[in-house]
Formats: C-alpha cells, structure tokens, sequence
C-alpha cells in the first residue's frame, strides 16, 4: 500500500473534515500522500484548526476554485447537510470522482445535486478510525475501472472493503456494519455492567469484556467453520455458559436482535427517500 500511495499522484478533496474524514487522511499520508495532495472544506474553525494541528492541512470554511484541480471529492458529510453542501460545489468539481460515505443518501440524488454519474457509495464503519473498518462499496454506470482503482487506493487505508452490485444492498451494509459498533459496544456495556456486579473492580471488567470480544472475533475470522461450531465448542450441556445462553434463548434475545438490525436497513431505506 505504501508503495502504491506514494506513487498516487491524484489530489483529493475532503468535503467535511469531521472523524471519517481525518480517519481517511491520516490513513493516506501514513501511506506515502502529501499534504499538499489534499483540499479540506470545513465550515467548523474549530474542526479546521484540528486538521492544521493533526495533519499540516489547511482547510477552508466554503467551496471555491480550488476544488477544480481535485481529481476525487470525498463527501464527508452529515446526510441531511448533503444537498446544502453540494451547490457551492458542484461547479467545482464538475469533472471529479465523487465518493460519498454519507449514510442513507442515494446515488440517485447525489447524481442530481451534482451533474454527474461518477459517484461512488462507501458505508464504512468506525473501525475505520483506526485502520480496522470493513467498507462496501457500490458504483454507478459512470465509474470506470481507473475510478475504481483510485477508491480501493482512497478506501484501503481503513481497512477492508469490498465492491456490491446493487445499491439496495447497502441499506442491509448499514444496519449490518455501519451500525454494528454500536452493537457491539451495547454489549460490552452489559458484560461490564454484569462483571461489577459480581465484584470485579472496572479495570478488570473492562479487560475481560474487550479482550474477550476481541479474541472471539479473531478466532471467527480465522476459522472456516460455522459460527455454531465455534459456540458449541464453549458450551456444554448444564454447565455454565449453556446456563447463560438458554436464559438468552428463554428472553428471545437472538430473534429480537436479529429484528433489530431488520429496523436499521428499514430505517436506511427511508433515509433515502428523505434526501432527495
């Protein structure tokens, strides 16, 4: 990637400069990019100075000229602030890559706020602040085979990615990955919650809870073999950890969390028709 990104002489800029965005640029000059490679539109002063501090950007509160000579724009923006941010741009950036990670936004509308087809949607996830997010992608007609090396060399630096071919397949994306950190956290919450209860002092909690959920994914990812094996390998009938998992099946628990994420691709769907 190193080698890759040094030679990646594109200028791209960065319209929001919030976590995603800072995630992506950190990400890209530890991969060889310059500075000077990149343009950050950013109402916030405070934000502003964040990015000057981090990184050695400057950035700018408002879209001009200098948007002409970026060869990709990242929309790095709240999804009910899109549409707003992008008429100043437009005119811009009319010959730009577009590459949106704003969530619920379809392409359909981003095509028509900007005048363009080459426009890219990214869900991507926290983890992705540092290096260990997992990205789908989805590109419409307009996006050549160059566009898309320039995503995967943009998109890489934070973490997996992989390409969909039908953008209906990114609301499932979302409430799956997008939204998952959360999940995740939710259940750590509990885990700690059920360790100082039981006497563990938070430190010790805390180590247990995340150690365990990070090791248990790992385990995941490196096995061939079905989730259930992997679970049932831990449990043993009467013992401790089936004590636990059938008072999870007795409360529904694996049904209603499974309707849950039903409830964010449902919501994701309705957020697109709400950006229009």
């Amino acid at each position: 990637m190193m080698e890759t990104l040094t030679q990646f002489k594109q200028r791209i800029a960065f319209i929001g400069g919030g976590n995603m965005a800072s995630a992506m640029i950190g990400g890209l000059l530890q991969a060889g990019m310059s500075a000077a490679q990149f343009t950050v539109v950013e109402p916030f002063e405070a934000t502003r100075d964040k990015l000057q501090a981090a990184f050695g950007i400057a950035s700018q509160a408002a879209a001009d000229k200098a948007l002409t000579s970026c060869d990709v724009v990242v929309w790095a923006v709240k999804p009910q602030s899109f549409k707003e941010a992008a008429a100043p741009v437009a005119p811009c950036a009319k010959d730009a890559l577009h590459l949106s990670v704003a969530a619920g936004v379809t392409s359909d509308s981003i095509a028509k706020w900007l005048g363009t087809e080459r426009i890219v949607r990214a869900m991507p996830n926290t983890p992705a602040l540092i290096g260990q997010g997992i990205t789908a992608l989805f590109a419409r007609g307009g996006v050549s085979r160059g566009d898309r090396a320039s995503v995967d060399a943009v998109i890489g630096v934070t973490g997996q990615h992989f390409w969909l071919d039908s953008e209906s397949k990114l609301d499932a994306v979302t409430a799956i990955s997008g939204s998952g950190p959360a999940y995740v956290f939710y259940f750590l919450e509990a885990m700690l919650q059920a360790a100082l209860d039981m006497g563990l002092n938070e430190a010790q909690a805390r180590a247990l809870a995340t150690s365990t959920f990070a090791g248990s994914t790992a385990l995941a990812a490196s096995s061939n073999e079905p989730l259930a094996l992997l679970r049932e390998r831990v449990t043993s009938k009467g013992g401790t950890t089936y004590a636990a998992l059938q008072h999870m099946e007795g409360a529904n628990i694996k049904a209603e969390f499974v309707a849950a994420m039903q409830a964010a691709a449902a919501r994701a769907t309705e957020m697109g028709k709400l950006f229009v």
